[in-house]
């Protein structure tokens, strides 16, 4: 338990030094994935503060808590029923040029089972310099260390930001491309496709395999969101998508895969409420 209060504060300390923030949204969103063989159901928490601090710089922080439900169809590992997750994610920007900035972030995350020990905790992050080609167009580049693909790895990353007018955009790039329109200020839709992915570290004394030591998955998601401004600070938000090529694998500590269930695709639906001021 001590341990456990020791990691969450440091995972809050950013967002209680950030005061006076510009904006401030909180969400909770639901979501579920059924496949043939494993059920997913995720239960999402968080909290997203904004500030400029002046002409150059701007800081983001989003703090998050995931709790994933698993159902199988078979006995297999079905100790394996639940994984968490919190993560911290610590944006900075800076214009260096009169186009150009540096986007940093820093994102310590633990992914656990049941039991959260200092060994749960991982560093993520990236840097990318991005550049504004025109008054509608924005390219980025750079690199991440980053579990999109279950496991974390460095990959680059490259976007092209498109204003195509005030009511609609455009992102293409990896790991997430979205094209975005809003027909008035209540409702906005969005098409998006992300490769997306995460591991978990399991508590080994409670699973009958003792190789057994992560949990991986990782797919690629192809959706519809609507999110609709219901009252003043208030919106919802309605998803529904496809996943691609989805990977769910135990491993053992050096990442050597025990056991795959080859789950293949499924179709994704979410909902959610959000706060924004």
């Amino acid at each position: 338990m001590k341990i456990r209060f020791i990691i969450c504060s440091v995972f809050l300390m950013s967002l209680l030094n950030v005061k006076a923030q510009e904006k401030f949204s909180f969400n909770v969103d639901l979501k579920t994935e059924p496949t043939d063989k494993v059920d997913f159901n995720e239960t999402n928490a968080g909290v997203f503060f904004s500030k400029t601090i002046n002409q150059k710089s701007s800081i983001k922080n989003t703090l998050q808590y995931t709790n994933l439900n698993l159902s199988y169809d078979k006995d297999t590992f079905k100790s394996i029923d639940q994984l968490r997750q919190i993560q911290n994610k610590f944006e900075f920007s800076y214009e260096i040029f009169k186009v150009s900035k540096v986007n940093f972030s820093l994102t310590p995350t633990a992914n656990f089972q049941h039991n959260l020990d200092f060994s749960d905790v991982s560093l993520l992050g990236s840097l990318e310099i991005s550049r504004q080609l025109n008054s509608k167009t924005v390219v980025s580049i750079g690199a991440a260390r980053s579990t999109v693909f279950g496991n974390p790895k460095f990959l680059p990353l490259v976007s092209l930001h498109y204003n195509i007018n005030e009511n609609a955009n455009l992102l293409i790039g990896f790991p997430d491309s979205k094209i975005s329109y809003s027909n008035n200020i209540r409702n906005k839709f969005s098409l998006n496709n992300s490769f997306n992915g995460s591991f978990y570290n399991l508590d080994v004394q409670n699973n009958t395999n003792n190789n057994v030591a992560k949990a991986s998955l990782s797919q690629m998601t192809t959706s519809f969101e609507y999110e609709r401004n219901v009252e003043k600070n208030w919106f919802l938000n309605f998803k529904a998508g496809y996943d691609f090529d989805k990977k769910y694998k135990l491993t053992d500590s050096k990442d050597h895969t025990i056991h795959d269930y080859n789950i293949g695709n499924g179709y994704v639906l979410g909902i959610g409420i959000k706060y924004k001021q």
